[in-house]
């Protein structure tokens, strides 16, 4: 029998309240080379477990041995064991990729030799040898995490740390990394890998699932996956509104789950026994019903009992925009320049009352710049933006009241409590002061922020942040709302919980233009436009670009087969 590597014993941590536990009694062994996914909500105990396992939190109860070296008695021993990449890696903006790997160099005291040994494999192995010398902070987001792994990586460990390593980072460069990391383990090395995305993890040798802090599972992911087979269907030729649909669904008592993808209805039944008949749905006589393989998330989602069943409050609040023949966006032949550097070169497109449009790319590609055009935020080289009617380039301020504009670094301000961030935003725009404590008080009830109204955001767990930032985004009754990236980095079920109120706003004719790196949200996109080097590529809907990538070796892609092979193509078009 294989040696543990790392043994976890009656673990248990509290911090102001010994009743109330991050931890709760973890018990797990870690052999050597494997990749264990450490998944769980928003607020589960994972970067909690993984400090202590690094040597820097103590547990309250039980311990943590590494190589039979417990954490805390043998902190020194641990430290040269292991690697730990946080969540927020800190690298240096202001020094370049060089410099930022002499700097960790240093730290860890390698010698003159080891440097350029390590330097070179890590360079090849993090594919950076031709951007040595450029600024840490002019890269994007996919290479700075490459870099943060090397840096990582200079002292090669038995155990890697990495907390949620693929944050903000988009498919393409999300497969690299996993490539990188899963190639470390034909070293023996064994990696803890914390994600919220549940592909990630459905890949790895082991999964230990948390939720309030209690281990809910631990073992094979395929082994918990299988347990679902028999319980996950597709509703397929739907010819009514799909997001209508989808709340029929997940409504039904015998659902435990159901999420759209592309013109189809994914549905996860509660139990074997539990039979559904789609006409409740009203997804039109043509629907279908077909099996489909189960996915991991589709296992975490029933082990956690499900997201969100009920429609959104904002149902009830917000009020039908007219509908109009004419989009409520018209993008015109806009083109941003930063001296020689086009980021975005003569995009085209226009969005319709409620219909969700996503900008899709990998990191670098201009989503964030356009965003920023069509907000009024930054003025275009050349073109312009229709919003409602308006010009943003001649009557900015009118244009830009129609908007709600969630950042993908959220505009919140850390230094006023989340009540007093509420006021201050209801506060932009021209409402009586009666109407502006009623909108506050139904978003604080919306968004289930009663128990936070007097803290920080930056004490905020990441998806009450989340909550926060969407709510301040939509207080003044936007009729467009622009997402930059609004779920990076939260778990599946907080992932529901957005989307449901999304759907809610839509369904009143809100426009959304959302960017994001979670290819199975894009499902929900009505039309795509995917960009790359400040083009786009193709715009469709979510069906059409899968249907476009579609070949006998790949006869059923997904939106991220998709993403990655149109980007791709398109680089070598261009390059």
């Amino acid at each position: 029998m294989q040696e543990s590597l790392i043994k976890i014993s009656n673990l248990k941590k509290y911090f102001d309240d010994e009743n109330n536990l991050a931890l709760d009694a973890i018990n797990a062994e870690f052999s050597s080379g494997k990749i264990i996914g450490l998944i769980g909500p928003d607020g589960a105990g994972k970067t909690t477990l993984i400090r202590i396992m690094a040597g820097l939190l103590k547990p309250s109860f039980g311990n943590v041995e590494i190589l039979k070296y417990d954490t805390i008695l043998n902190s020194e021993k641990i430290h040269q064991l292991i690697s730990y990449m946080p969540q927020r890696f800190g690298l240096y903006e202001d020094l370049t990729v060089e410099q930022n790997l002499n700097l960790y160099a240093d730290l860890f005291f390698l010698t003159k030799e080891e440097k350029k040994e390590r330097f070179s494999t890590l360079l090849q192995f993090t594919i950076l040898s031709k951007f040595t010398k450029r600024l840490a902070r002019n890269l994007s987001g996919g290479m700075k995490q490459k870099l943060g792994l090397a840096c990582t990586l200079l002292r090669k460990p038995k155990f890697l740390l990495l907390d949620e390593p693929s944050v903000g980072v988009d498919p393409i460069s999300r497969r690299e990394l996993w490539s990188m990391v899963a190639s470390l383990t034909k070293e023996n090395i064994s990696v803890l890998w914390s994600t919220s995305y549940l592909d990630e993890a459905e890949k790895c040798q082991e999964v230990l699932v948390l939720n309030q802090g209690k281990m809910l599972y631990y073992g094979s992911p395929k082994e918990l996956t299988d347990k679902l087979k028999k319980r996950t269907y597709q509703i397929v030729k739907i010819t009514t509104d799909r997001r209508s649909v989808l709340q029929k669904v997940l409504k039904d008592e015998k659902t435990i789950d159901g999420v759209i993808q592309g013109n189809a209805v994914r549905v996860v039944l509660k139990s074997l026994e539990n039979k559904i008949d789609i006409s409740k749905f009203d997804a039109g006589r043509e629907a279908e019903l077909i099996e489909v393989e189960p996915r991991f998330e589709d296992a975490f989602m029933d082990l956690l009992g499900g997201g969100p069943k009920e429609a959104s409050p904002l149902i009830n609040i917000v009020k039908d925009i007219e509908k109009s023949e004419k989009p409520l966006v018209e993008v015109k032949n806009i083109v941003k320049k930063f001296g020689n550097f086009t980021a975005v070169n003569d995009i085209s497109f226009s969005v319709k009352g409620g219909e969700i449009f996503g900008l899709l790319g990998p990191n670098g590609a201009g989503k964030s710049t356009t965003f920023k055009m069509l907000c009024g935020l930054l003025k275009p080289t050349q073109g312009d933006a229709i919003i409602s009617g308006l010009s943003l380039s001649k009557v900015k301020s009118e244009a830009r009241a129609q908007i709600g504009y969630m950042a993908q670094k959220f505009s919140l301000y850390d230094n006023m409590s989340v009540f007093q961030n509420l006021k201050f935003f209801s506060g932009i725009y021209p409402e009586t002061n009666d109407k502006k404590s009623d909108i506050i008080n139904q978003m604080i009830k919306i968004f289930d922020l009663v128990n936070y109204k007097n803290t920080k955001p930056f004490e905020l767990p990441l998806g009450f942040k989340q909550r926060l930032a969407l709510s301040c985004a939509i207080m003044h009754s936007p009729i467009i709302l622009f997402l930059d990236e609004p779920t990076s980095g939260v778990d599946p079920i907080t992932r529901r919980e957005f989307w449901n109120h999304i759907n809610a706003l839509v369904k009143k004719g809100v426009s959304i233009i959302i960017t994001t790196h979670f290819m199975d949200e894009a499902e929900y996109c009505d039309r795509i436009a995917l960009i790359n080097q400040g083009n786009i590529i193709k715009i469709g809907s979510p069906d059409n670009l899968k249907s476009a990538v579609a070949s006998e070796k790949l006869p059923i892609p997904t939106l991220e087969d998709a993403f990655v092979i149109l980007s791709s193509q398109s680089e070598n078009i261009n390059g």
